[in-house]
Formats: structure tokens, sequence, C-alpha cells
């Protein structure tokens, strides 16, 4: 469902789009991601397990997710993502636990790293280098929604004008430091298109990017 980061390098692009899967028939390249409320995904020590959702929110981000039709990772998020594929400890867990991982095993992924050697899932290419025109024409093929994950991407697709939409799940904990789920330095006028409240606390934001 999320990763901490990744190893990735980035055009400008003012192409104004529509979120597709949410009432267009248009595809959107989304930056979906988990973080606590003063802007990090991982605190200092690299971990995340403050942001390990509940059942209302795994749901909700499942019926989310079948809307994405292909997956962009570096490699730290590939390697935190790619226990999904696996078997043994799928067995024992809850219904909609599984639910993601079927979604996410249906979906493609392209990973960017100059270091992986090789993936290891199905339904996976790895790419050296982070085109920004490749993946724009990616997008514009796509009839689904293709989906960021992890902030040191993001932050490339981000800086390249790629990204027609944002959201963030706050979870109601300050960690103090770690991995920003925003680059710094960044400028982006944003519309917001939905909040939701959830019963731990959780809040989703949702933006739309301005070109």
């Amino acid at each position: 469902m999320r990763g901490a980061g990744e190893d990735s390098p980035p055009s400008d692009d003012d192409t104004g789009r529509v979120p597709g899967n949410r009432g267009t028939a248009m595809a959107a390249l989304t930056y979906n991601s988990i973080a606590s409320l003063d802007g990090f995904v991982a605190d200092a020590d690299g971990g995340f397990a403050w942001a390990e959702p509940d059942e209302q929110v795994h749901r909700f981000v499942n019926e989310q997710e079948e809307g994405v039709g292909t997956y962009l990772y570096g490699r730290r998020t590939y390697d935190t993502m790619a226990v999904w594929a696996a078997d043994d400890w799928l067995a024992g867990a809850p219904p909609y636990v599984r639910d993601y991982a079927r979604i996410w095993r249906g979906a493609d992924k392209v990973v960017y790293s100059t270091t992986l050697a090789a993936v290891t899932t199905a339904r996976t290419r790895l790419e050296r280098s982070f085109d920004p025109a490749a993946v724009r024409q990616l997008v514009d093929r796509a009839d689904r929604d293709v989906g960021l994950g992890g902030p040191t991407l993001a932050a490339a697709a981000l800086r390249a004008g790629l990204v027609d939409e944002c959201s963030v799940f706050v979870v109601p904990v300050v960690v103090g430091g770690g991995t920003p789920w925003l680059p710094a330095g960044l400028r982006l006028d944003l519309e917001l298109t939905e909040e939701r409240r959830f019963g731990s606390g959780v809040v989703l934001l949702r933006y739309r990017t301005r070109r």
C-alpha cells in the first residue's frame, strides 16, 4: 500500500487534465501517500509502523486502488511493496488485506532504478532512468489511472509538472522528522476535491493540481 522512499533522478508539460476513473474516461497520474500530521511518510529511523491503516481506511484504499492500472516505483518503494507478491504471510490475513494483494498483483508496475539487478514480481518492468516525456505518454495512453509510489519518485514527477492529483491520509501522530511526503522548494497550486474523516482520526485530503 505504501513505501517510504526510493532512488531515481528527474520538462515541462502544461496539459490541463482531469483525474481519470472519477467521472471521466481520462487517466491521471496520481500521488497517494500516508503521512504524519507534521508531513512525514517515515520517521527519522525509517519506520512507518505508526501509519498502518485500520480496516476502515484499508477498505477505502482498496476501493480507490481498483482504478489504478499501473504503479510507478523507485527501488526502495518497490522493495517494500514486493511483499504483496508473497503468499506465505497472506494465508492468515484478513479478507481486506488479501483483497489489496489481489488489486496490487493485477496492476502493471514500472520500477526506476540504476542499482536494481532485476525485478522479482510479475507484470513488472525495470527502467534505468526517469523520462518525463515517456511517463506523460504512458499516462496519455492509459485507460486507468497511473499511481506514483514513494516521495522521491513523486518529487521528480511533481517538479516535471506531470502529477494530476495528490492525496494524503493524515495520521494523527507527530513524528518530529524523517522522510517528507512532499519535496522542499516545490511551489504547487492545488484545488481541494475531497476530504474525509475516518473513525481512527485519520483524515483524507485529496487535491487536483492546477496548471
